[in-house]
């Protein structure tokens, strides 16, 4: 038992530190980090699939969404491990303008101190995102021009290749 214990802590481990070696600042991002152009419509139909789930506080699966677990969630559905926080997320894509967006790229947001990212969404086409807004809510669109979206808008990034 102790033995499998073991075992696994180690894997958790390795995980890890791929996941943070391959998420590094810009000057040293690997590019591992990718997922092929042609997942785009993937990534989008399995965020589709969980529009109505209820936003939960630290939640990464089916049963509840905070905003960065329900994108982690999503793209490691598709093949693509990603970190656990909207602002770590950010800083493992490739910056994008809002004119490259493409749906399934990831777009962040400036919310508690407005200084550090703190919200993520995925891009769905036409202006509109998906996303876990908050406390009460579930996993729904939102448009990018609403006025209060707009102003808090940080940037995107894309994981494609």
């Amino acid at each position: 038992m102790v033995s499998n214990y073991k075992r696994h802590l180690t894997a958790a481990c390795a995980l890890l530190a791929a996941i943070a070696i391959s998420c590094s600042p810009p000057h040293v991002r690997q590019r591992s980090t990718r997922i092929p152009e042609i997942a785009r419509g993937r990534v989008l139909q399995t965020a589709e699939r969980y529009i109505g789930v209820p936003y939960r506080n630290g939640g990464s699966t089916p049963c509840g969404f905070d905003c960065s677990g329900y994108v982690q969630y999503v793209y490691r559905k598709n093949g693509l491990s990603l970190p656990r926080t909207a602002s770590a997320q950010f800083a493992c894509g490739t910056d994008i303008s809002r004119r490259q967006l493409r749906p399934g790229d990831p777009v962040f947001f400036f919310i508690n101190s407005g200084t550090k990212v703190s919200h993520v969404g995925i891009y769905a086409g036409e202006g509109r995102f998906l996303h876990a807004p908050g406390i009460g809510k579930n996993v729904s669109a939102a448009d990018l021009d609403n006025p209060y979206w707009k102003r808090r808008y940080a940037g995107a990034v894309t994981y494609f290749r």
